[in-house]
């Protein structure tokens, strides 16, 4: 059951921050599944923190009507898709990643739902 006042942004902002706060920590700690340190053009573990930091900052500035709240939460949906785009069905390693990407996915696909509601009916905090 949500929260009284958490709307199905902030929730899936939440769901994206700590998703990737894991898949972090299993980078640094080395425990499979993990992400590569480098996908091409950049190191992965700079690139999670500069997704997590748009990540907060989103859920920071989630209000209804924030055109800038809202823009941030499609970068943080954009960049995520790094992690938990539609890549990862062929990636060797999905039969063991595959919760991961599905959360990422379902949070992502939330998060641009709401970005392409209208501001005219801004989310109501309660909803499911």
């Amino acid at each position: 059951m949500a929260h009284q006042n958490t709307t199905p942004t902030q929730a899936s902002l939440v769901a994206l921050i700590v998703l990737q706060t894991v898949m972090l920590a299993a980078l640094f700690a080395g425990v499979p599944p993990h992400p590569p340190a480098v996908v091409a053009p950049f190191a992965i573990a700079p690139f999670l923190a500069a997704s997590l930091a748009t990540a907060a900052a989103a859920l920071c500035l989630c209000t209804p009507g924030s055109r800038f709240g809202r823009a941030l939460g499609v970068a943080a949906a954009a960049m995520a898709l790094v992690s938990f785009g539609p890549q990862k069905y062929v990636d060797p390693q999905f039969p063991l990643i595959w919760p991961a990407v599905l959360a990422g996915q379902i949070a992502i696909a939330a998060l641009l739902v709401a970005a392409l509601r209208p501001n005219s009916a801004p989310e109501t905090a309660g909803t499911d």
